[in-house]
C-alpha cells in the first residue's frame, strides 16, 4: 500500500461516524475500530444481563438477603467500571485517530 492510500484510509476511518447503519449486529465490523467498539458493546451487554439475573433472583426468588443484594451491588459496580472503561478506551483511540487524520 502506498504511502498516499494508506493516509487517504486513515482519513476514512477517523472521519467515518459509528452511528446508523454501520454498527448494525447482523454484519461484520469494517474496520479495527468498529470491532473494538463492537467488543466493548459486546461486554457491556453480558453485565447488563448478569445484573439482570441478580436483580431477578432480589425480586422474584426471595432472594432479599444481604449476600444477594451485595452480589447485585458489586454487579452493577463491574458495570460502572466496564461503562467507564469503556468510554475512556473509545475516546482516546478516536483522538489518536483524529491525530493521525491531521497529520497525514
Amino acid at each position: 500500500m502506498t504511502e498516499i492510500n494508506a493516509r487517504a484510509d486513515l482519513n476514512t476511518l477517523a472521519a467515518t461516524p459509528l452511528t446508523g447503519a454501520r454498527m448494525q449486529q447482523d454484519r461484520a465490523p469494517a474496520n479495527w475500530f468498529e470491532a473494538f467498539a463492537a467488543a466493548w458493546g459486546k461486554a457491556l451487554d453480558n453485565q447488563a444481563a448478569a445484573i439482570e439475573q441478580r436483580a431477578d433472583i432480589v425480586a422474584n426468588s426471595g432472594g432479599d438477603n444481604p449476600s444477594q443484594i451485595t452480589q447485585l451491588t458489586a454487579e452493577a459496580m463491574k458495570m460502572s467500571f466496564l461503562s467507564q472503561s469503556s468510554h475512556s478506551s473509545l475516546d482516546s483511540v478516536s483522538k489518536a485517530l483524529e491525530t493521525m487524520a491531521r497529520k497525514s
